[in-house]
């Protein structure tokens, strides 16, 4: 406890030591001509594969440079995200296209430690006179998270919905009526493998966790969930476990859907599969 009071405190009051080469005005230049660079294939018709694109820069894997790629191609439009489960706001999805490309949006996080860091840290970088993004301190539940979203300005058609909140998420996307994100990166469950599997909602997850591997949804469900609400599964960061979903109607050409199983390839994801073994007698709802 008291070590992480401390690790806290270092990152609300000194973060930029620890992130501050990720903010160099050549971080910035480079991914501005990486940008252009796509595009330019894009008229050329010699695109990358998508799974050749990752980088990480503030993400915690390669989701960085997977989405800069995705808006190169497809465009930024308002450049508005809706992050849930934030973390502490730098640790994020959404920060490398907050920072380096001026993106605007909203951070929710259930901890309201780590919302706090957000907010000193976004108070100062990348610089003080920028439009201030929008915090929330808020557990998500399925009967609140189109009023967090709607309170705090957003609806409608927006470019990036990150979801990431080690539990419900499955659940949290299904309920989200309020926004039509243009791109969805949500968290999955490798460890249910090929299986069509989501664990039931949970009201109070934190004090229901039974397994680290008992959450979440399988990749094959989240896909179907997709199906539902108009959008296709494009791709994966290397693991598996973070999932890109583009609305239909958008970048159909250069993104076409691929299949859940192909997500689940990489040595990491397939080392999971024995743990489903640990927990299949529990409770789940085959979707």
């Amino acid at each position: 406890m008291f070590a992480s009071a401390i690790k806290n405190f270092i990152k609300k009051h000194f973060y930029i030591l620890k992130v501050g080469n990720k903010l160099a005005p050549a971080v910035q230049l480079g991914q501005v001509q990486l940008y252009h660079h796509y595009q330019t294939k894009k008229e050329q018709n010699k695109l990358p594969k998508f799974n050749e694109t990752g980088f990480k820069n503030f993400s915690q894997f390669e989701e960085d440079g997977l989405l800069l790629y995705i808006f190169s191609i497809i465009g930024m439009g308002s450049k508005t995200f809706v992050d849930l489960g934030s973390n502490d706001c730098v640790n994020s999805n959404c920060a490398n296209l907050a920072i380096h490309f001026g993106w605007l949006g909203l951070f929710v996080d259930g901890d309201e430690t780590m919302i706090e860091i957000g907010k000193k840290f976004y108070s100062k970088y990348p610089n003080p006179w920028n439009h201030p993004q929008q915090f929330l301190c808020s557990f998500i539940t399925e009967e609140n998270i189109n009023t967090i979203i709607k309170n705090n300005g957003i609806e409608g058609e927006i470019e990036l919905l990150s979801i990431d909140i080690d539990g419900n998420d499955f659940w949290i996307w299904k309920s989200i009526e309020v926004i039509q994100p243009k791109v969805v990166i949500i968290e999955s469950q490798v460890a249910f493998g090929d299986k069509n599997l989501v664990v039931p909602y949970l009201n109070d997850y934190n004090n229901n966790i039974k397994s680290n591997f008992y959450s979440g949804a399988s990749n094959v469900a989240l896909q179907k969930l997709a199906h539902e609400k108009g959008y296709r599964l494009i791709g994966s960061n290397q693991y598996g476990h973070n999932l890109f979903f583009m609305k239909n109607g958008i970048g159909e050409d250069e993104f076409p859907e691929i299949d859940a199983l192909q997500t689940l390839q990489h040595p990491f994801a397939t080392s999971k599969f024995h743990e489903f073994e640990k927990i299949k007698h529990l409770s789940f709802i085959s979707y």
